[in-house]
């Protein structure tokens, strides 16, 4: 080969050569970044979780901080998350969760606008209901992402408590809370077993002066007739479903209430109170003949759903029967 040619060779090859090198190199460090950044994110976890909501799907940053679920407080609270406002009707909130809540500001339950961007939340929470709200899924998903609960979701609190967990990076707590529910409902009905075996019980609600008698399947009712397997009275059989709203009682009509031993849940001071100490109709019933009537002075517990509501009166059902 002569000696141009040879070097003409040289000259195209040697470039060529280097650029292969370099490339090489290039793919190289783009193999190590790649690799890096998979290495993040098994570490760090995806930055944002996509979800199905009953609006259709919701992207939620990993981890927020300013969560606001309004009336649904209880299930944040079992997860170990504050929230950024409870819900409140004017100066009326739930009262059960202020042990917890009580340095936290409230929001009006129908959810002004002006109100939610002054808490700045990071994702908000809403209930089916969306006719309660003052503003619309658009409004509320234009300051933070929004999740709708599906009506059965919006009911049930176990299944609340499992997709807060999703969506807030919470199975295991999840998880563990509803095991030592499980656990403590368990040893619960045992307990109560032993001490008033196939009595019957009943739940009255007395605010103002109105009664309102807990159908089985209304509120904490469940955990009384479903969870911890205490028998139903014949007359809150015969009542059937809970209807939407709450329709008061007469106290003629809880004349015919055949519960062995009755809560009655009424704050200090309310009239109905009064008016049933003072009827014969009354005192002639089986719990109040056998001074079965246990008073609780917060029925805030009674009268919701969640996994803190339903501890608490478990622990009011013990004081009560147990003692």
């Amino acid at each position: 080969m002569n000696a141009n040619l040879r070097n003409r060779l040289l000259y195209f090859l040697i470039p060529l050569t280097l650029l292969l090198l370099l490339a090489a190199c290039g793919g190289n460090n783009d193999s190590q970044e790649e690799t890096e950044q998979d290495n993040n994110t098994e570490e760090t976890g995806s930055s944002e979780i996509t979800m199905e909501s009953e609006m259709g799907e919701v992207t939620i940053s990993a981890d927020p901080e300013r969560v606001l679920a309004p009336y649904n407080e209880d299930t944040l609270l079992a997860l170990g998350v504050q929230p950024v406002a409870k819900w409140a009707i004017g100066e009326s909130v739930q009262t059960y969760l202020e042990d917890e809540l009580s340095e936290v500001p409230s929001i009006e339950w129908t959810l002004p606008l002006e109100q939610v961007l002054s808490h700045e939340p990071d994702l908000i929470i809403l209930e089916n209901n969306m006719e309660n709200y003052e503003g619309t899924y658009e409004d509320y998903n234009s300051i933070a992402p929004t999740y709708v609960m599906s009506e059965e979701m919006t009911s049930d609190w176990r299944m609340q408590l499992e997709t807060f967990g999703e969506m807030l990076g919470k199975e295991e707590e999840a998880e563990a809370a509803l095991n030592d529910y499980e656990q403590k409902v368990a040893d619960a009905s045992e307990t109560i077993n032993q001490a008033i075996g196939d009595e019957t019980v009943a739940a009255i609600w007395a605010t103002g002066d109105q009664f309102f008698l807990f159908e089985q399947d209304r509120h904490s009712a469940e955990v009384l007739y479903s969870e911890l397997g205490i028998n139903v009275p014949a007359y809150v059989e015969d009542l059937g479903e809970a209807g939407t709203t709450w329709n008061p009682i007469s106290i003629e009509a809880l004349s015919e209430l055949d519960a062995d031993h009755v809560f009655l849940l009424a704050e200090e001071g309310v009239p109905a109170v009064e008016t049933l100490e003072n009827s014969s109709v009354w005192q002639s019933t089986p719990a109040a003949e056998n001074s079965n009537v246990y008073r609780v002075e917060d029925p805030s517990n009674w009268t919701n759903k969640g996994l803190i509501a339903s501890e608490q009166t478990i622990n009011d059902v013990l004081e009560a029967l147990a003692n």
